[in-house]
């Protein structure tokens, strides 16, 4: 279904211009090193574009929460070289605390080890149920082109559910791989992405709880052909297999 992207994808890799599994929409200025906020755009979006930890782009900023940013905007892209670098501020009326210090996603400061054990433990206590009924079209793989969530085919308008509790940091249709994009925060490191839906039914800010419909399944995005939920979990902007967390005896069918 992504044969399309991950074709671009693997050119855009080569080229340095994007990290692998992520697709700039057309018109999206990215010069070297910094990015241009676009009208209707998140720091969680763009950090789930170019597959960054949003607390460390944030940090490289000197954004704190809740993280807001301004059409027009450029954002530091990579972290500071260096004491002498300068983070692009966000605009603000009143002098603000300093964003926490946080370490920054393994991916900038060591050489990213194989597949088979980059992928974080799961984390005790979290539940996490399926996010649709239907089949499993497409597996997790890692590497440049690489499915980066898993594909669940479905029915035209069939519910798509939170996997779990957390605040909705995106809905729109900015990332034009993705179609109809929502991303969950459930905590400070858990993200969760649904793509390719018909209509969202939750907005920015919105508070859901699992199980609760946040979308309707559709094929929306470019290259899919038939009703299709493609899924993600990010920890600490690093994307992980869904099938590690998800339950085995109750997958979608």
């Amino acid at each position: 279904m992504r044969t399309w992207r991950n074709s671009l994808l693997c050119a855009l890799c080569a080229l340095g211009l994007a990290g692998c599994g992520t697709l700039p929409y057309t018109g999206a200025r990215f010069d070297p090193g910094y990015y241009e906020v676009k009208p209707g755009e998140t720091l969680y979006s763009i950090a789930w574009r170019f597959d960054l930890n949003y607390r460390s782009l944030a940090r490289w900023n000197d954004i704190s929460a809740p993280y807001t940013i301004y059409p027009g905007q450029r954002l530091r892209m990579n972290p500071p070289s260096g004491r002498t670098a300068t983070a692009v501020r966000t605009p603000h009326s009143q002098p603000r605390a300093p964003a926490p210090r946080v370490q920054t996603a393994q991916r900038h400061t060591a050489p990213r080890k194989p597949a088979a054990t980059s992928q974080p433990p799961v984390a005790s206590g979290m539940h996490w149920i399926w996010p649709a009924r239907g089949v499993l079209s497409a597996g997790f793989s890692k590497g440049p082109g690489g499915n980066q969530g898993i594909d669940i085919s479905g029915k035209l308008g069939e519910p798509i559910v939170a996997a779990l509790s957390g605040q909705v940091v995106y809905s729109g249709d900015g990332l034009p791989s993705y179609g109809n994009l929502l991303i969950i925060q459930h905590n400070s490191r858990y993200l969760t992405a649904y793509a390719h839906n018909r209509k969202l039914l939750v907005h920015e800010g919105d508070v859901v709880k699992q199980g609760q419909e946040i979308a309707t399944m559709g094929r929306s995005g470019t290259d899919v052909t038939k009703p299709t939920l493609h899924f993600e979990i990010r920890v600490d902007g690093e994307p992980v297999n869904p099938l590690r967390y998800l339950p085995k005896q109750h997958k979608p069918g």
